[in-house]
C-alpha cells in the first residue's frame, strides 16, 4: 500500500490489495487462487460498496448482521453472485437471520452458537462455510476458543452437530508479533486435519499468507479509514 493510498479510489486500493496477495502467495509458493480475499465493508453504506462490486469483487465481510440486512439484500439485488461472510460474534439469537443472510460464518466459538447454527441449517436446507474462531492470544476480552480447548469444541462442531467445519479463524493480539499466532493456528488446523485459515487483516494479510491463510479479511486498505 502506497504511503498515499488512502488518497486513492477504493477500486484502486482493491486492486493494489490483489497485487500484494499475489506476490505474497508467489513468494510463499503457493498459487494466488489459494487465497480468498474478503473485503470487510462494515460501517460503509451501500454507495460505497457499489464501487467495489463495480471493480469486480465479490466477497465481503460484515460484523453484525443487523448491518448486512439493512444493506445487502438490495445490493444483492444488483449483484447476485455476491458471498457474504459473518466475521463479527454472533449471537445466539440472531442465528436464523444470519444463516439467512449469510454464505460463511468465521466466529463458532462456543456451544451454544454451534447448537444455533446447526438447528437453523437443518431448518433452512443451507450449508455454509463454517470457522471456528481460536483465541490465540487467550486474552478475556476477546471472543474465541481457548487453543488447549480448540480440537474437542471442533470435534464436538463435527461428530455431534454434524457441522461441517472447514477451517480455524484468529485475531492476533494488537501488540504482539502476528506471524506468532498466524504460525500457531497453521499447526493447529494441521493437527485437526482442518484445510482452511482464515486470518491477516489490512496491516498482516501478508504475512497471513505466508502462513497459509486462505481467507484474508481486509477493510481499510480497500474502503479506507473508518
Amino acid at each position: 500500500m502506497t504511503s498515499d493510498g488512502y488518497h486513492e479510489s477504493a477500486p484502486q486500493r482493491l486492486k493494489c490489495v490483489r497485487e500484494e496477495i499475489t506476490v505474497a502467495a508467489k513468494a510463499a509458493k503457493r498459487p494466488p487462487a489459494s487465497v480468498e480475499l474478503i473485503a470487510v465493508s462494515k460501517t460503509f453504506d451501500a454507495e460505497a460498496i457499489r464501487p467495489v462490486l463495480a471493480a469486480g469483487q465479490r466477497i465481503f465481510g460484515e460484523n453484525r448482521v443487523q448491518e448486512a440486512e439493512r444493506k445487502w439484500p438490495a445490493l444483492r439485488a444488483e449483484f447476485s453472485d455476491v458471498r457474504l461472510h459473518l466475521i463479527g460474534p454472533l449471537q445466539s439469537n440472531k442465528a436464523r437471520e444470519a444463516v439467512a443472510l449469510f454464505d460463511a460464518i468465521h466466529t463458532i466459538d462456543r456451544e451454544k452458537i454451534a447448537r444455533a447454527v446447526a438447528d437453523e441449517t437443518e431448518k433452512q436446507g443451507r450449508t455454509l462455510e463454517l470457522f471456528v474462531q481460536v483465541n490465540t492470544g487467550e486474552e478475556p476480552q476477546k471472543a474465541g476458543v481457548m487453543p488447549r480447548e480448540a480440537a474437542a469444541f471442533v470435534g464436538f462442531c463435527r461428530t455431534e452437530l454434524k457441522l461441517p467445519i472447514a477451517g480455524l479463524m484468529c485475531i492476533p493480539p494488537l501488540d504482539e508479533e502476528p506471524a506468532v499466532h498466524f504460525a500457531f493456528l497453521s499447526k493447529l488446523a494441521g493437527e485437526m486435519d482442518l484445510k482452511h485459515l482464515s486470518m491477516g487483516m489490512s496491516g498482516d494479510f501478508e504475512t497471513a499468507v505466508a502462513f497459509g491463510a486462505t481467507h484474508v479479511r481486509v477493510g481499510s486498505a480497500i474502503f479506507g479509514s473508518r
